[in-house]
């Protein structure tokens, strides 16, 4: 028997928190995580399967364009990891600029519509099974 899908909440803000109990009833083992640094720790020791993280651009910031480019250079190398963010459409050309660069599976604007949730998160777990 394979152990359950992980999946690792990186909560910059509540976006991805309010989801916890669907990730759950999904079947997913949840870890939260408020830290990039811990979050990059725990990815490097123990890829989850699905990562889930809130994207924000601030205009102070000085060497990077959002708040998670540390956290999806480091995720390029687990292929398998899935990345989803959650993003304002205030920040739709900072999040295309990433994507041309570091790459994020998909991409839910705030207010998350919980059935497109959903159905990304359903959509892995049965690529996930379908590779066991």
């Amino acid at each position: 028997m394979s152990p359950a899908p992980s999946l690792l909440m990186v909560n910059a803000f509540i976006g991805t928190a309010g989801y916890k109990k669907l990730y759950q009833e999904l079947g997913y083992t949840v870890v939260a995580e408020w830290s990039e640094r811990k979050a990059i720790s725990l990815l490097r020791k123990n890829p989850p399967t699905v990562i889930v993280a809130d994207f924000y651009h601030q205009t102070d910031f000085r060497d990077r364009l959002s708040n998670l480019e540390s956290l999806l250079a480091a995720a390029q190398s687990t292929p398998a990891t899935r990345i989803l963010v959650f993003y304002e459409a205030a920040h739709q050309d900072v999040l295309d600029k990433v994507r041309v660069r570091l790459r994020i599976d998909a991409a839910l604007m705030l207010p998350v519509q919980e059935e497109q949730l959903r159905s990304t998160l359903l959509g892995w777990l049965e690529n996930t099974a379908a590779s066991s």
